[in-house]
């Protein structure tokens, strides 16, 4: 029933069938992984067959892996899966992380080149948390005053 382990065939979509033999298990058992792995998520043709993608298909084989090969069980199987999608996760978290502190130094230089007593390495958060509060100062005392 396998083909064996080798490439996938060059086909953006397959039939559940085709996917049943390159994964080396029965059709029932893909669709209970589809319920248990949230990374699998075939589409449904006109005709309401399942259509698995070139990335299904590579998550497919690698649960096939985790479970019979690996020896995980389908708990162990999601934890794994999921902390191999974290680094990615967190190294994206970083940039954007990063990029809205760039943003935040830029926006508070722009708003107030003058922030007299705060020292250049202060940290943008800071530096951005005391240009509000200059700004909101300023506000109040304009309404004081007239």
């Amino acid at each position: 029933m396998a083909q064996g382990r080798g490439a996938l065939p060059p086909k953006l979509y397959f039939r559940i069938g085709e996917v049943a033999s390159l994964v080396g298990v029965e059709p029932h058992v893909l669709r209970y992984w589809e319920r248990e792995f949230r990374s699998i998520r075939p589409t449904k043709s006109a005709k309401g067959q399942r259509v698995y993608s070139r990335r299904d298909v590579e998550n497919l084989m690698r649960v096939r892996d985790l479970l019979y090969s690996e020896g995980f069980t389908i708990a162990g199987a999601k934890r794994k899966l999921q902390r191999g999608a974290e680094p990615e996760a967190k190294t994206e978290a970083k940039t954007e992380q990063a990029e809205a502190k760039a943003e935040a130094v830029r926006e508070a230089d722009a708003a107030d080149t003058t922030m007299r007593g705060v020292p250049a390495e202060t940290p943008p958060e800071l530096r951005q948390t005391l240009t509000a509060l200059k700004t909101e100062i300023e506000a109040f005392l304009d309404e004081l005053g007239g």
